[in-house]
């Protein structure tokens, strides 16, 4: 087995920070509404739960620097890419409140980074609602503070990816290059996974799937071909199941909609590693090549993982693969220099 010495480099692609700013949305009525829309999709019960563990465990560690960093030493992690935390999207908010929100967002988690620039990257934040506002945002984000990566809702607003009003923002992050990661929050099945936590074990890979779907079917990729999109939670059912969606692209009119079998498509997107077994993490290389799985804890939430390392070991791939997914994927793609010599 290796150690985490033998890695060049250990990159966190998901790893989360809740950022200031609650005060400029509380009491706003879209805010309570948004609070009841998540007790439609989770169910009372779960959210009694996360907001136990949001006050007692999660708080501390989504705002505690030692928290985080003594975390990281004990996964074996050298860098984490921050994001805010998805309950801070407030995807209802107007350009005005969105703009706000974004910037105390991104200057919050610029100065994390900037504490601690050898352990930390902040991934930038963006009012997706608003396609020319994000556009604009994510310009500032990297030419202002150096992000390369920025994490999108998997709707905006009320568009789904495949809508042309977002084709502003997919050519702005193709220009500047930066790794967008597609991370979930809530799920429109609502009232039918509202119990058992299935808002969140079925609910939040199906909306990966949906978005990451919508990319490959309206030809976004196509129209867009160097974006460097990441889907959250193993892309969610999208690697394991095209083999339907490719037979739908033979013998379907209406599917065969872009330039290529929806399979080929795996090419030009990337996952990360959050599959949890072993035997799905090799099937998801697999599927996606080990080029293109990048390392994911989900920090600090409990549908993460403490031990990613050890779970990639057990895979039984080659070191080779082992390496680029732990850290040289994701260090090619923000940037980043490996710590230690192979």
């Amino acid at each position: 087995m290796l150690t985490a010495t033998a890695f060049p480099l250990v990159v966190d692609i998901h790893a989360h920070a809740h950022a200031p700013g609650d005060e400029l949305v509380a009491g706003r009525e879209q805010h309570v509404q948004e609070q009841r829309a998540q007790l439609a999709v989770f169910g009372p019960g779960s959210v009694a739960v996360n907001q136990q563990l949001f006050r007692d465990e999660w708080y501390p560690a989504l705002t505690e620097l030692d928290t985080r960093l003594h975390t990281m030493d004990r996964a074996g992690v050298d860098v984490q890419a921050v994001s805010v935390a998805p309950t801070q999207y407030h995807s209802w908010a107007d350009e005005a409140l969105a703009g706000e929100l974004t910037y105390v967002v991104n200057e919050h988690l610029a100065d994390l980074a900037a504490k601690c620039p050898d352990r930390l990257i902040a991934m930038a934040h963006v009012p997706f609602q608003h396609p020319d506002l994000a556009a604009v945002h994510l310009r500032e984000a990297v030419e202002r503070s150096g992000m390369r990566s920025v994490q999108i809702p998997t709707r905006s607003g009320d568009r789904e990816f495949s809508d042309p009003a977002l084709d502003v923002f997919w050519a702005t992050a193709e220009e500047l290059g930066v790794l967008v990661f597609v991370h979930p929050w809530g799920c429109t099945v609502e009232q039918r996974l509202s119990s058992y936590y299935l808002g969140n074990i079925i609910g939040q890979p199906l909306e990966t799937t949906i978005a990451l779907c919508r990319l490959v079917f309206a030809g976004v990729l196509d129209r867009f071909p160097r974006l460097r999109i990441c889907g959250a939670h193993g892309g969610g059912f999208l690697p394991g199941y095209l083999g339907r969606a490719d037979h739908a692209y033979e013998v379907r009119p209406e599917s065969r909609s872009m330039a290529k079998r929806p399979s080929e498509y795996l090419s030009q997107l990337y996952v990360d590693s959050l599959v949890y077994r072993s035997s799905e993490l090799t099937a998801l290389t697999q599927a996606m090549g080990s080029d293109r799985v990048l390392l994911g804890t989900d920090y600090p939430f409990d549908m993460g993982v403490s031990d990613p390392l050890a779970r990639l070991e057990q895979t039984g791939l080659p070191t080779a693969e082992l390496r680029r997914i732990a850290g040289l994927n994701s260090a090619e793609l923000l940037g980043l220099k490996q710590r230690r010599e192979t």
